[in-house]
């Protein structure tokens, strides 16, 4: 001991001022500054620069670059460009300002670079991410005059954009001869790659000819710059007949893309072909991401913030009518450092040993290194250093500073920061001392704690008064200096003190302790055995020393519950202070368990334990695993869940297909799956379909939650098994042949590489002729054939078929081919003037055996004179019947009328025209003076006869129009009838009457008035200065209220 002790005082001898300077607190020097603990603290970035671009050719901007950081005392700050401090005093263009680094004037080849803040105070120096400063720039186009592009309509065509050099990356577009006629995707004729700048047309047609511009444009901070290139002629020569071609793929993404987890990414595909091909998309090992979409053309995949997930093989399909084309390529998902694990600030003793450990996740995996106070930090001497494990023996003041931990791969660089602070200081109590009164429980034991600050660790011991203590059967100093008594007694209250002693001092602190009575369980908890939904108390009762509080705490498993909350489930009996009964009301199979009541009181507890078992449904399955896949059935195998104390009895599967919506019960074999079994084979599905499976397990009380869904599964591929339904066809053009279908949907295609076979034959001949049709939308077929007879008719059946083979043939359905227009006119048209403003039209039938086809109806063609038939306005009936009805005509006016039967193919041959003139119109007058008289249930109605002009036609008689709740009569009266007695409602209702005149010409205009049963007697007078007045002599004021009475019922 001499040796070590005289080396000790050595060591302070060096440093007297710096301990007499910071008294109890730690003191480190950094650069010849005293750092204080407690007081000081490190620097810690609040602001670190980011990367930019600046557009070159900016003179009078700036550029700054932000650094600020929290530290006591205040930072100073300085800056490093490519690993070399930047001269700010030594160059007018750049100033810091606070920390921050203010370029003036910014050139790209004197400031373009790496920049990094430094940031320093007493007590260390961190050094701050690194900031990228790039210059962007977009040149001109080449003023090369471009060759035209010469092409066939209906033939894919690509025009080169070659953006002039530039940085950063550009947006594209293309104008078509006029700035700002942008190109338009058209529903995928045409596209604009955002990666190559060049426009790709699927087929070309004859209005795309013309001068094509490439418009390009850059984003640089606030500013944006355009420019756009020489002329792209193209012409497209006129093609009578475009011929039609299967898709090539001409956008491809790459083989192997590589993106950044959290990041968005898009895939490219574009695709030649006539008609313009469909663009799809999946992932080929597996489904494509819900939150994956495209655009609206469907051109782009875009994939938002990636996850490691969506690592996979994705491929597009270009689809049409003549054929399909398909394109793939990885994604490859890759990840910027992150940190796992950091270190803290730390206060650690001299002479001890540090040891900080930093982990990061990233991809590729990130590599680690250390700095201390911004300076490369490596293995040596006391430190050693593994990779993300630093470790720092016999630790010195000198070690104390900033440490960084810096985690990098070539996606980005993190930085983690952590002060050291290096302790040494005398044996000291004022912030930590020993308790004062320490209660404790007699038979019971406690544990004294004695922790002064020290560095280096003292050496600690005890005494009872004047007794030193040592360790014995209940006596025990601990290798960390506490006390601790057990079995105590009341002759162990008394002072006792703690002394504590390094090479730099001496202190001590004294406690007192006070022994009390044992806390006790006098009624314990019982095991209980409940249903699920049932409730229970559990009891739990003790006794304690009366000059202490006493409180009951309750947990599950291990878990204390929170009593206090508002849990509809868990209850405390509020009684007696000794009683802390729980009450679980309405039990899940959650609460079933381990239950612990423990009374406590400041100085000891006493707890007790009894089991609660809840009886319930069966717990989900595990481990559902799909085995054995074949074209309809699969192999499930699973784990039995927790039966929740009830015997399993049995099992079902639930399955889904994304393509066929929510989860049903599956076929299974066995069909009746026993509680005892842990697989079953899954029957019945369809081949080529994607599906996941469930496992729910019942029991007497019930069925459990269901399994985790298996991983999707895709059955194996088979020829089809039903054939397509809808088949039917007909009309088209002349010399055709239409057949139709509804195309089979995903569920019953079987595999890929499907289409259609369609077999047709004329009806009674032998021989079938057969067509395939490769594309699975395909709705129809055209079958053009010169010798072709209008509506003959064919038989045709239609199977599916994909890779595997073909399936079976629908029942034949009877088509025809198109139908011939009529080749016959309708005879002995005639035209019969109905009013003023109606015809009626007859004829004689086309017979049937004259038609090539399904005669639909008849065609009325009329036109007033002077006009000429093309002038004709158009009716057609519905049905065979040989008349028909023309309304919306003309009064007193000649009218030509010929008729033309008509189908699907189009109308026949006209017949001769014949005329008709319709009849004068009605009077447009209605009738006058129109009075009424109620007696009791009946109203007497009157009024003037309507006298026709020269040009009306003569009124024949009158029409009333009774009408009263939604209910209407007519009554007819001859023409010199101008009077009707009517019956009135029983309630107090009113009845509206129309009066009209009615002749050849039609109806005449309608007076309307209202009547209710208590109106007594009234009069409408009308285009006459003449008042009539009732036999009562009823005054005109009294009629005009009694009808605005009458309106205000309505």
């Amino acid at each position: 001991m001499p040796g070590p002790r005289r080396g000790a005082v050595w060591r302070m001898g060096r440093l007297p001022c710096l301990l007499g300077l910071c008294s109890l607190a730690l003191c480190y020097t950094v650069a010849g500054e005293v750092c204080v603990a407690g007081h000081d603290s490190g620097p810690v970035f609040e602001e670190q620069p980011s990367s930019l671009v600046f557009p070159e050719g900016l003179s009078e901007e700036k550029v700054t670059l932000t650094c600020q950081a929290r530290a006591s005392p205040a930072a100073t700050y300085r800056w490093r460009v490519n690993g070399t401090d930047v001269l700010v005093e030594g160059e007018p263009r750049y100033t810091l300002v606070a920390g921050n680094l203010v370029i003036s004037s910014p050139q790209s080849g004197r400031d373009g670079g790496s920049y990094q803040c430094l940031a320093t105070n007493r007590c260390g120096t961190i050094i701050s991410r690194a900031a990228n400063l790039k210059f962007g720039y977009l040149q001109e186009f080449s003023p090369e005059e471009r060759s035209p592009h010469t092409v066939y309509e209906g033939a894919g065509v690509t025009l080169i954009c070659q953006p002039p050099p530039h940085y950063p990356a550009l947006s594209y577009h293309w104008f078509l001869n006029d700035f700002p006629f942008f190109v338009k995707s058209e529903k995928g004729r045409k596209f604009v790659s955002q990666v190559t700048g060049n426009l790709y047309m699927a087929r070309a047609e004859a209005n795309d000819s013309g001068n094509y511009f490439c418009f390009t444009k850059s984003h640089m901070a606030s500013t944006t710059k355009s420019v756009f290139s020489t002329a792209n002629q193209l012409i497209v020569q006129p093609d009578a007949n475009p011929r039609k071609s299967a898709p090539n793929i001409k956008v491809r993404f790459p083989s192997d893309t590589y993106a950044l987890a959290g990041h968005n990414t898009q895939l490219e595909c574009f695709a030649y072909g006539n008609p313009v091909p469909d663009i799809r998309w999946r992932k080929v090992d597996g489904v494509l991401p819900s939150k994956a979409n495209t655009s609206s053309d469907g051109l782009i995949l875009n994939l938002p913030d990636l996850g490691f997930e969506d690592e996979g093989t994705y491929e597009c399909e270009a689809r049409n009518s003549e054929g399909r084309d398909t394109h793939q390529g990885r994604i490859n998902v890759q990840a910027q450092p992150e940190w796992l694990q950091v270190m803290s600030d730390s206060e650690v003793e001299i002479s001890s040993q540090l040891r900080w450990s930093c982990m990061a996740a990233g991809k590729p995996r990130p590599s680690i290194r250390w700095l201390r106070n911004g300076q490369p930090l490596a293995s040596q001497d006391r430190v050693d250093i593994d990779s993300g494990l630093l470790k720092i023996s016999n630790l010195a003041l000198e070690d104390s500073g900033m440490y960084q931990c810096v985690a990098e791969n070539k996606h980005g660089t993190i930085y983690s920061n952590a002060e050291l602070r290096v302790q040494v200081q005398a044996p000291d109590f004022r912030l930590n001392p020993v308790r004062r009164l320490v209660p404790a429980a007699r038979g019971g034991q406690v544990m004294m704690e004695c922790r002064p600050r020290a560095a280096p660790k003292p050496t600690l011991f005890w005494s009872r008064g004047t007794e030193l203590l040592t360790n014995n059967s209940r006596v025990t100093v601990t290798s960390d200096g506490n006390l601790l008594i057990t079995n105590i007694s009341r002759a162990d209250e008394g002072k006792y003190t703690c002394f504590a002693e390094n090479y730099l001092g001496k202190a001590n602190s004294t406690g007192h302790l006070s022994v009390r009575d044992a806390t006790k369980i006098t009624l314990a908890p019982s095991n209980a055995d409940i249903n699920q939904g049932e409730s229970v108390t559990l009891q739990c009762h003790a006794s304690h020393d009366p000059t202490m509080d006493l409180t009951f705490t309750w947990s599950l498993n291990g878990v204390l519950l929170d009593l206090e909350d508002t849990n509809e489930h868990y209850h405390r009996a509020e009684t007696k202070e000794t009683i802390g009964d729980l009450l679980i009301m309405t039990a899940q199979l959650t609460h079933a368990g381990t239950y612990v009541c423990t009374a406590q009181t400041v100085v000891d507890s006493a707890s007790a334990s009894a089991k609660l078992v809840v009886r319930g449904p069966p717990g989900p399955p595990g481990g559902v695993v799909v085995k054995d896949v074949n074209e309809t059935a699969v192999e499930l195998r699973w784990s039995r869940g927790y039966d929740n104390h009830s015997p399993i009895g049995k099992y079902i599967i639930m399955g889904r297909s994304p393509l066929a919506g929510p989860w049903k019960e599956m076929r299974t074999d066995p069909s009746n799956i026993e509680g005892n079994a842990e697989s079953a084979r899954v029957i019945g599905l369809s081949p080529w379909m994607d599906y996941e499976f469930q496992v729910i397990a019942s029991n007497i009380l019930g069925s459990g939650e269901p399994s985790m869904a298996s991983q999707t599964i895709r059955t194996g591929q088979a020829a089809p098994s039903v054939a397509p339904n809808g088949l039917g066809g007909g009309g088209g053009d002349r010399n055709e042949l239409i057949i139709t279908w509804t195309p089979m949907v995903r569920e019953y295609q079987n595999g890929d590489g499907f289409g259609y076979i369609l077999a047709f034959r004329k009806q009674n001949s032998p021989t079938w002729m057969v067509e395939k049709v490769p594309n699975v939308e395909s709705t129809r077929f055209v079958y053009r054939n010169e010798s072709l007879s209008p509506y003959c008719p064919f038989e045709v059946r239609i199977k599916a078929y994909n890779r595997k083979g073909e399936g079976p043939f629908s029942q034949v359905a009877l088509i025809h081919s198109a139908e011939e227009e009529p080749t016959v006119a309708p005879r002995k048209v005639n035209a019969t003037a109905l009013t003023a403003f109606e015809i009626q039209v007859s004829w004689d039938a086309v017979p049937h055996q004259t038609i090539s086809g399904i005669l639909l109806g008849y065609e009325i063609r009329y036109w007033r004179q002077p006009y000429k038939q093309a002038a004709a306005d158009r009716v057609r009936t519905a049905g065979l019947e040989p008349t028909a009805r023309v309304s919306g005509l003309r009064p007193s006016t000649l009218y030509h009328v010929t008729v033309l039967a008509y189908n699907s193919a189009g109308t026949g041959p006209a017949s001769p025209h014949t005329s008709v003139t319709t009849k004068k119109p009605p009077p447009t007058r209605p009738p006058g003076n129109v009075s009424w008289k109620t007696d009791g249930s009946r109203v007497t109605v009157r009024w003037d006869r309507v006298k026709a002009l020269k040009n009306e036609s003569a009124v024949l008689g009158y029409k009333v129009l009774y009408k009263h709740e939604g209910q209407s009569a007519l009554k007819l009266l001859p023409k010199d009838q101008t009077s009707i007695s009517l019956p009135l409602p029983k309630d107090n209702g009113y009845v509206v009457l129309e009066i009209r005149s009615w002749g050849e010409g039609g109806d005449g205009a309608a007076h309307e008035t209202i009547v209710s049963r208590d109106s007594g007697t009234g009069m409408m007078v009308q285009n006459s200065a003449k008042i009539l007045f009732s036999h009562k002599s009823v005054l005109l004021n009294a009629a005009v209220l009694l009808t605005l009475i009458g309106l205000l019922e309505l």
